[in-house]
């Protein structure tokens, strides 16, 4: 066979290879499905678990403390959330980003982070949210399944080597599954992750949501039971007219709450990272301390539980009406302090949950008033209490529709849609009105995170233009084994304050500021390994978008971040300044033009 007939061969090979490939291999529209399908399977089955651990934890721990026996179940109360709160904090000096409730962290994920959640976080996430929560914390479990099904997704997404923006675009996907399963209300996960995560309705998101809420309920209802979470033994409707006065009271009640509430969490999270009397990983215990005393009290005054956990079970009595209203009144104002403690001393918890018992209180409590100024029923309570539950999550959460559809979810009754909608609608617009900033991206704002507000230019911009368009290729860079005075000689022609510190395979190892470099050499430290001067290990790959690099840069506190390679190497390719970026966005607002 000539040369020429064996390259028509080959050639020919390569052709019928291909056609084959494009014939059976999977697209990417096909692998996303697929996926979607996948994740709904998935997320349901994790948090189902996750739910089952805490069931058991609680069982095993917080329970147990308070019914031990007369002579100690007040020690035993107050130190079982303490060791809770102080083996989290433990926890969390491997897992940082497992803290908090695990929204905000999604949320910054699919709008500046290309849709990237480790799984280490989501793992460390689901150990600790059951450690604490199950040892009494005044959290709740739904959050923490947020980012641990995000985690899940985004680790599908990566493993099937699906482009970023598609990985992105399942994030929202496994948020659903997650709130689906833990809510056991398909529907009210929908809208949660439209109004909360997506922050508009994006069409080629919302098929995808919509499947996997409902394959995470399906399984979520194979395991656990069809039954809501609440278990309400009437039909609740609006039987006077009179009482829509209330409820819209309690609008207005509700929005008082929630602004308080999100004020004094914000002002105590605030206080404890300035607070250094104590180590920081010890802080999560006096949260736990502070839920334990007030759980004391609610024990030994009350008679009631309900200041630990969620209090699922304290609220479908108010549901019921069974709590009389003093004891509505204080359990209220306990779990308000007590959830505030916890998640502001740097829990691993969700505030869903104490959010729909704190509103079950208020509810209660204004069902009283209704009571014995109009002569109602009792059965009235159950009904207000309900209402007040979707109020104050309104008022909190800042997710409208979702604070009404979770309720009729929760609870299998439909009949108080326009009490609902009255006092839901009057707490979200009066908290609104009070406090622009919702509560998640307060917490972000908090931790130096800014996400841009949907749909502004600069987040249009900052999002399509990748980190490798911007940057500066082959920078000065320092080897980890060079001395402070070795470094000095080589970063002499640096263009920038801080330059990259890479190892023998070129890994990046993080930045070192030539300031500090140059006052360390000059004091007689020129000796030292320079690694030992790297103050930020931040950094973002060569096609993450602009937007994840601004989101770095503002939570590191820098303005120059080291770039690697897309491959996941950890190879320096790279170093990107805020200097970069703004030219970056201006040539990309002149147009193709002024390339």
């Amino acid at each position: 066979m000539t040369t020429a007939a064996a390259g028509d061969a080959w050639g020919k090979a390569l052709r019928e290879t291909r056609r084959l490939l494009a014939r059976y291999v999977p697209s990417e529209a096909q692998r996303v499905f697929g996926l979607t399908i996948l994740i709904g399977l998935l997320c349901g089955f994790a948090a189902v678990a996750f739910h089952l651990s805490i069931r058991f934890a609680e069982r095993e721990l917080i329970d147990r403390a308070m019914s031990a026996g007369p002579g100690s179940w007040i020690a035993w109360t107050l130190v079982t959330p303490t060791l809770g709160g102080l083996a989290a904090g433990l926890l969390l000096l491997i897992v940082p980003r497992a803290a908090g409730s695990g929204v905000p962290q999604v949320k910054e994920a699919y709008a500046a982070g290309g849709g990237r959640i480790r799984l280490r976080d989501s793992i460390g996430k689901f150990v600790i949210g059951v450690v604490q929560i199950g040892s009494g914390a005044s959290l709740g479990r739904e959050g923490p399944t947020v980012q641990i099904c995000a985690g899940v997704t985004s680790l599908l997404g990566r493993l099937t080597s699906l482009p970023k923006e598609s990985v992105r675009r399942l994030l929202p996907v496994g948020v659903a599954a997650g709130i689906a399963a833990a809510f056991n209300a398909p529907i009210a996960a929908v809208t949660f992750t439209i109004e909360e995560i997506v922050g508009n309705l994006d069409q080629t998101v919302l098929s995808g949501v919509v499947v996997a809420a409902a394959l995470a309920a399906v399984i979520e209802r194979s395991v656990l039971g069809t039954q809501p979470v609440f278990e309400v033994s009437r039909a609740y409707g609006l039987e006077h007219a009179s009482s829509l006065f209330f409820y819209a009271g309690l609008g207005l009640a509700a929005a008082a709450v929630s602004v308080t509430f999100t004020d004094s969490l914000l002002a105590l999270r605030a206080w404890f990272k300035r607070f250094h009397g104590l180590p920081r990983w010890s802080h999560p215990a006096l949260g736990g301390l502070v839920t334990g005393g007030l759980a004391v009290l609610a024990l030994f005054f009350l008679k009631s539980k309900g200041v630990t956990g969620g209090g699922y079970d304290t609220l479908s009595k108010a549901l019921l009406g069974q709590i009389g209203l003093r004891v509505l009144l204080a359990l209220g104002a306990m779990k308000l302090i007590a959830t505030v403690a916890c998640y502001s001393s740097g829990g691993a918890g969700g505030i869903f949950a104490p959010a729909l018992f704190i509103g079950g209180m208020l509810g209660g409590a204004v069902g009283f008033v209704d009571l014995s100024l109009m002569g109602q029923g009792d059965s009235e309570l159950g009904a207000f209490a309900l209402v007040g539950m979707g109020a104050v999550f309104a008022g909190i959460i800042r997710a409208p529709i979702t604070s009404v559809l979770i309720i009729f979810e929760m609870t299998g009754g439909y009949g108080l849609i326009l009490p609902l909608m009255i006092a839901n609608m009057t707490a979200y617009g009066l908290a609104r009105h009070w406090r622009p900033v919702p509560i998640y991206e307060a917490l972000l704002e908090q931790d130096g995170v800014m996400i841009p507000r949907v749909g502004s230019s600069a987040t249009g911009t900052l999002d399509k233009v990748p980190v490798a368009d911007a940057m500066t290729r082959d920078p000065v860079r320092v080897l980890s084994g060079a001395t402070l005075a070795e470094a000095q000689a080589f970063t002499a022609t640096a263009r920038f304050s801080s330059v990259p510190v890479v190892d023998e395979s070129s890994r990046f190892l993080g930045m070192l500021s030539l300031a500090e470099l140059r006052e360390a050499s000059d004091g007689g430290q020129g000796v030292r390994p320079a690694r030992e001067l790297i103050r930020s290990t931040e950094c973002v790959a060569s096609d993450d978008p602009l937007l994840s690099a601004v989101v770095a840069m503002s939570r590191a506190g820098v303005r120059q971040l080291g770039v690697v390679a897309a491959d996941d190497s950890g190879r320096l390719v790279g170093i990107l300044a805020m200097s970069d970026v703004f030219r970056a966005q201006a040539r990309a607002a002149e147009g193709p033009g002024h390339a």
